[in-house]
């Protein structure tokens, strides 16, 4: 518990600057690449919890390498190299200032305002008579705005185009990336018994103006699974599904009193919880790549993460 990589501040060769994310530390080089370090945080309801989750970052890091893989012949990705299991480094690109998020199942915060009585999501309606976690009749793209604090914000189609956050020819290749990479996300979950109920889209475009895949994808962090060989007889009952992502976290917390809402105080995690949190991350390893995590060493985890960059950078 103790060896998790909860915070760096590194000095990598050619470093021009650093900025801190919720749960990547990104590294600004010289000549327009960044080195992005996936740390061992996690955060629910727009809220960093006070501790570390071990393996958190590698889990993230390698998932999502992996999966920019398996996606670029649909769209071009940020990534260059994977130097350490926690790093990733590629170029520079200037982000959209709206996350691409992509249902296919009423699920999560989709759910939550369904309960509400909502039928109307970004601009997308959603069918009277659904019950939670049920098959949208076809995925719904529901933007949100990317906070630089607080919460993101929903919002739809039109109004990212009328207030000039992307225009609407960059929006539309964006929506176009979107069905695709999640129609391949899809695939690939079927393959190992999962399904990919939500997950979200970053891009950004490099100087030479292309768009770019950057951020994660498919990740726990991103996205949410549910089992394929028990979703029927669940949804039968009207049982919880049984699911990797980060929600069983946000269903934790909020069963302890917590939603990020104000004078809410975060409940105690105890090293129990953690540990469980850690084993469904490297469960959904195991599952959406189909092969056992092998654990790096993280006795001295900074010294590690420099030595594979330093040397990546220099040589």
């Amino acid at each position: 518990m103790n060896n998790t990589l909860f915070s760096t501040d590194f000095k990598f060769p050619k470093q021009v600057k650093k900025y801190a994310g919720k749960v990547r530390d990104v590294y600004y080089l010289e000549d327009d690449r960044l080195v992005v370090v996936a740390s061992d945080r996690i955060s629910a309801f727009d809220t960093i919890m006070p501790k570390g989750i071990p393996y958190k970052g590698q889990v993230l890091n390698q998932i999502a390498a992996k999966m920019m893989e398996s996606v670029s012949d649909i769209v071009p990705t940020w990534i260059e190299a994977t130097p350490d299991p926690n790093v990733s480094i590629g170029q520079y690109c200037t982000p959209f200032k709206i996350e691409m998020v992509i249902r296919g199942y009423l699920s999560g915060h989709a759910a939550r305002e369904y309960k509400v009585g909502k039928r109307i999501l970004c601009g997308e309606k959603m069918p009277e008579g659904m019950r939670e976690n049920d098959a949208f009749p076809s995925p719904i793209i529901t933007p949100a705005t990317k906070a630089e604090e607080g919460h993101d914000e929903d919002i739809s189609k039109e109004d990212i185009i009328a207030n000039n956050i992307v225009s609407k020819e960059d929006f539309e290749q964006l929506e176009n990336y979107t069905y695709a990479l999640f129609e391949r996300g899809t695939a690939l979950a079927k393959e190992k018994g999962l399904i990919l109920v939500d997950t979200k889209y970053e891009f950004g475009k490099t100087k030479e103006g292309t768009i770019v895949l950057i951020d994660e994808i498919h990740t726990p962090d991103s996205s949410r699974y549910f089992y394929q060989n028990t979703y029927e007889e669940l949804q039968k009952k009207q049982l919880p599904q049984k699911q990797l992502s980060k929600e069983f976290a946000r269903q934790w917390l909020i069963s302890n009193g917590f939603q990020g809402l104000e004078g809410q105080k975060l409940p105690v995690l105890e090293n129990d919880f953690i540990q469980s949190v850690s084993d469904r991350y490297i469960e959904l390893y195991e599952k959406i790549i189909g092969e056992p995590f092998e654990k790096n060493n993280i006795s001295n985890v900074e010294t590690r993460i420099f030595g594979n960059v330093e040397k990546y950078i220099l040589k």
